[in-house]
């Protein structure tokens, strides 16, 4: 197909060329009369005639000047033809030559070369196949390649000897790389571990939140290694044609790997294809999906780690993976890419940090401190947001000032510019107030940092806390306090206005979800017990809905997740009547600055600041938390 890409443009070059000389604009050719054949003869003998050209029964001639078929004729020509008859008899012959006319011959079949015939019988279908191949061609050509490249592999190999990431660009993540620089050693240095009998594992998962710096991670050990970096999606291998091929697909980069070894395949999203085979149907066993699975583990089967070829992927749906995959021999050991710290954060900004210029004001370890649960990807994207935002202002270099309002817009969303009624603008400033008052008054609640009503994405206020440390573990008392302060938005409007509307629907989405696993997963409900009742992985793969626990324990947890929200409330409630005038002195100030700071709202409310730094950022909007859920493992926040 390379050469049709040259030949298929010469050809259509050539075609247009002799349709545009030949058709749309012709050669000029002479004008040419016919003449019936007895005026031919009264020429010949007049002497008019100069030379014919005979061809079967038609003569062609040339006259000595000018001539028309009539003496009165007005068309007039040099050139003539005319048609022999049958019954013209051999004088014609001695006539021409008693004029000294000169008489030529040519043959009516001439032969042709064999060159000629082929072009005349085949040219025209050839050039309608090499039409119809370029347009599938280009067709085809957004889909990798389509019909032509089933059975290939649409790795993208990137070029070792320009490595376009090092260790030096990854940060935050340092757990992750000390368990990968046993994989960069062996296949700089593979004899060192051979030598003792150690294989280095033939594969590794990487399994982290989207963000993390799986990908990343993967690029920085091929180019620290110094080896081809064969990289491609899972998805990819089983993309466009049901049926095409996908076994093929990984033969061939595996073959591909082989080659070039030492080398490291790595393959995205291992998920789309490694789904445990037991989690639905499989279609009689020809399901794609599970064809490329099984032809994946064949491989990874077949070739010996001291080959130099190591298999990377990376997923954050580990639990959804099938347990062939797992098992030792093939992805047998697992790296967990944990979401950075605030010293990983730091560390983060400083590589994004690198080319841009930043103002004198800029303390990177404050921003990190600022930034509690966000990846990579996302520090990325702020640091991005800020120069874009400082170019907007045209300024030299990127200000603290621009970090802070990025910040807000890529976690709080953009400011709105909407209109609101006196009514409803004093109601939201009394319910953000009521989340800012007991973030203040509840001891072991999150120290609060702006507050806020002017709208953003769909909240009409924002409440921003920071904890006073990244938690990897949450007491009840914090719980509690989250779920108090969450309410306080309700209990401010109940407490003033006696009615309740719809701008907690987050705020109690999110009370329910706490106070439910508080109950259901942690144990930390005296009826129901020290008891984890939550749903089994395995069975909610299986897609059986059946709960792990009676009707009866159901109703008990309905009772105690009751409970304890309205247990929060009360004290919210209590709170915040204890404490009213503080409540309307905030709101006041809230409605005429629209935005309060950290020290404008302790001098407002004249409490005292929390003890503690000043470390991650949690967003309440309109009574909805957006830090991660108070669970041992992260949780996504879902945004209203």
């Amino acid at each position: 197909m390379r050469s049709t890409q040259f030949l298929l443009p010469l050809i259509i070059f050539l075609g247009l060329n002799l349709l545009v000389a030949n058709v749309l604009f012709p050669p000029a050719q002479a004008k040419v009369i016919t003449l019936p054949y007895n005026v031919f003869l009264k020429d010949v003998k007049a002497g008019d005639v100069v030379s014919i050209t005979s061809t079967s029964d038609t003569i062609q001639g040339t006259f000595r000047h000018k001539t028309g078929v009539s003496a009165g004729s007005k068309s007039k020509a040099l050139h003539f033809n005319t048609q022999l008859p049958s019954f013209a008899g051999g004088q014609l012959e001695q006539l021409l030559q008693q004029h000294s006319v000169t008489i030529n011959a040519e043959n009516p079949n001439p032969p042709t070369s064999v060159l000629v015939e082929l072009l005349y019988s085949f040219g025209p279908t050839l050039l309608f196949v090499l039409i119809f191949l370029w347009f599938i061609r280009r067709t085809t050509q957004n889909a990798g390649g389509g019909l032509f490249s089933l059975g290939r592999s649409k790795a993208r190999l990137y070029d070792p000897e320009r490595p376009a990431t090092t260790f030096q660009d990854v940060a935050g993540i340092e757990e992750a790389k000390e368990e990968l620089e046993e994989i960069v050693d062996f296949l700089k240095q593979p004899g060192k571990y051979q030598r003792l009998g150690g294989t280095v594992p033939k594969g590794v998962l990487l399994i982290g939140l989207p963000g993390t710096g799986k990908t990343l991670l993967a690029k920085a050990v091929a180019g620290e290694a110094g080896v081809p970096f064969f990289s491609m999606s899972a998805s990819e291998f089983i993309e466009m044609v049901v049926g095409g091929g996908v076994a093929s697909r990984v033969r061939d980069l595996f073959a591909k790997a082989r080659e070039a070894a030492p080398a490291i395949i790595f393959v995205d999203e291992l998920d789309a294809i490694g789904r445990s085979r037991s989690s639905g149907p499989s279609f009689g066993g020809h399901d794609e999906r599970e064809q490329t699975l099984n032809q994946i583990l064949t491989e990874m089967d077949g070739f010996d780690s001291r080959e130099g070829v190591i298999v990377l992927a990376a997923t954050n749906r580990a639990d959804v993976l099938d347990a062939a995959l797992l098992r030792p021999g093939r992805f047998d050991r697992r790296v967990m890419v944990h979401p950075p710290d605030r010293v990983g954060r730091a560390a983060i900004l400083r590589i994004h940090t690198r080319g841009v210029p930043l103002g004198p004001d800029i303390d990177l370890d404050k921003l990190a401190s600022m930034t509690p649960g966000l990846v990579g990807a996302e520090l990325r994207n702020l640091v991005n947001e800020s120069a874009l935002l400082a170019a907007r202002k045209d300024r030299a270099a990127v200000t603290m000032e621009d970090f802070s309002d990025s910040l807000e817009k890529v976690l709080l969303g953009t400011a709105r510019r909407i209109v609101l009624t006196a009514e409803d603008r004093e109601r939201t400033a009394y319910h953000e107030s009521g989340h800012a008052l007991l973030g203040l008054l509840v001891p072991a609640a999150d120290p609060v940092r702006r507050v806020s009503i002017v709208p953003r994405g769909r909240a009409l206020g924002v409440t921003v806390q920071s904890p006073v440390d990244d938690r990897q573990n949450y007491p009840e008392t914090y719980l509690r306090a989250r779920m108090v302060g969450a309410l306080g938005g309700r209990a401010a409007e109940k407490l003033i206005y006696d009615v309740v509307t719809t701008g907690a629907e987050s705020d109690l989405q999110q009370v329910t979800s706490i106070a439910r696993q508080m109950v259901v997963l942690w144990g930390m409900s005296p009826r129901v017990g020290p008891l984890n009742l939550g749903e089994d992985q395995d069975q909610s793969q299986m897609m059986i809905s059946q709960r792990p626990y009676s009707e009866a324990t159901a109703e008990v947890i309905d009772s105690e997740v009751r409970r304890i929200v309205e247990e929060c409330f009360d004290e919210a409630l209590q709170l915040l009547s204890d404490n009213r005038e503080k409540l309307v002195t905030l709101t006041t100030a809230l409605l005429r600055e629209d935005s309060l700071n950290e020290e404008e709202i302790l001098q407002v409310t004249g409490l005292p600041p929390k003890p503690g730094p000043i470390v991650p950022l949690a967003a309440e909007q309109n009574g909805k938390l957006t830090a991660p859920d108070p669970a041992p493992t992260p949780a996504v926040p879902s945004n209203t």
